[in-house]
């Protein structure tokens, strides 16, 4: 009988894949097979394609949405009880929100069966038709079944049903050649995601169209309106993967609707990688800094900002959009001092903001005076209920430089 020995050797290859080296003895031959184990790697790359996909399927659910005014009017429902996020007076979702989150749910699932029960998002899918009936609004497995669903939140309206159903189910391929090329040392089963399917939803639902850009950055209107897809560690919260979509970047001057964009970022360990360079540096440690805020921000808040901003500060609608001007340099902090900020809200821009060197604080924290404490994504708020228990309660500030940062700390110690 031939004696076989077997050894398992891991060899690391180029920094980011291991190989596994198979030595077989027998009585009269020894052979040496090299198994490429870069499924790690590749299957993470896939989520990240996987992810850019989708989130231009949601991104074209809001544009269809936007686009049958009669539709829309029929979309919006008040949010009430412990989905209500307490800002606002009145706070609304929309059948568009609903189902771009279950579309998500229903496609990241789909391909990572691991992740299932570890994606979450803002919305309840719970709906209301106008004949009060409640239906659970989920994507099926076909588009006629998932129209046929939407049918009977959309009071029979079987035209309406079936233009999102084809646009849920439309197999959108997105080009990005660096995402295309990354590897990434990542396991699916390690990770959740948070989603915000439409962010700065009230933007959304009211669809100013010509808002005049300052500085670059739109305070208000339809560019306001983010589809936010962020991916965390489940054992540290860490963010590591953010995907943004930005359906209305650019009005066709032809009057052909709208064009978006998407950006992305990656951040696990020492790999830092995102679709976007760095904004080109500059000191924030002496020279006045870009401040965007809500315009609810308190006023003590605003009167210890002023300074370092010459006295000019930046009100901007959407708390996506808000880090989003931060990761394009067009404003150098987002600061919130409320806890009116959710998981959703900040996850895949806190995963591009890390990628580019920068982060997202709880500003309470960081007003106690230890160490930068980072946000994190894996643990619900104890003792509180619906959406509170996701809330970033302490306040945040998006940052790309730490000097500015503790500039803005400073100025707000003993201040709030």
């Amino acid at each position: 009988m031939n004696e076989i020995n077997v050894q398992l050797l891991a060899s690391p290859v180029n920094g980011s894949e291991s190989n596994l080296r198979i030595a077989v003895s027998g009585h009269k031959t020894r052979s040496l097979f090299l198994i490429n184990q870069n499924h790690l790697g590749s299957a993470m790359a896939d989520l990240l394609r996987l992810l850019l996909r989708v989130s231009e399927k949601a991104a074209n659910v809001a544009r269809v949405c936007r686009r049958e005014a009669p539709l829309f009017e029929l979309l919006v429902q008040e949010k009430t009880g412990d989905d209500k996020n307490k800002k606002f007076v009145q706070d609304f979702k929309t059948l568009a929100d609903v189902v771009i989150q279950e579309m998500i749910k229903h496609d990241v699932g789909a391909q990572f069966p691991q992740m299932k029960g570890f994606i979450q998002g803002e919305e309840s899918n719970k709906f209301e038709n106008g004949l009060g009936e409640s239906v659970t609004v989920t994507v099926c497995g076909t588009e006629e079944e998932t129209a046929a669903l939407l049918a009977t939140v959309l009071d029979g309206d079987t035209t309406a049903a079936a233009l999102l159903g084809r646009a849920i189910h439309q197999d959108l391929e997105v080009v990005d050649e660096a995402a295309e090329g990354l590897e990434l040392p990542l396991e699916p089963s390690d990770l959740g995601i948070w989603i915000d399917p439409i962010d700065a939803t009230s933007q959304y639902i009211e669809g100013r169209e010509e808002v005049a850009p300052l500085g670059g950055l739109c305070p208000s209107g339809l560019p306001c309106a983010l589809v936010l897809i962020g991916a965390y560690l489940r054992a540290s919260g860490e963010p590591v993967i953010g995907v943004i979509n930005q359906p209305f970047a650019r009005r066709d001057p032809l009057g052909h609707g709208w064009t978006g964009r998407h950006f992305w970022g990656v951040s696990s360990g020492t790999i830092k990688t995102s679709s976007l360079p760095r904004p080109p540096g500059r000191s924030t440690e002496e020279e006045e800094l870009s401040v965007v805020l809500s315009s609810s921000e308190k006023q003590a808040v605003k009167d210890a900002l002023a300074p370092l901003c010459a006295g000019r500060l930046t009100y901007v609608s959407g708390a996506g959009y808000k880090i989003l001007c931060v990761i394009l340099g067009l404003a150098d902090m987002y600061v919130l001092s409320e806890g009116s900020t959710f998981k959703w809200d900040s996850c895949a821009p806190h995963a591009i903001l890390r990628a580019l060197g920068g982060g997202v604080v709880d500003l309470a924290e960081c007003l106690k005076g230890g160490p930068l404490a980072e946000l994190t994504y894996h643990q619900p708020r104890p003792g509180h209920q619906g959406a509170e228990r996701w809330a970033n309660n302490g306040g945040v500030v998006a940052y790309l430089d730490t000097k500015g940062l503790m500039r803005v700390i400073g100025a707000l110690l003993g201040k709030i």
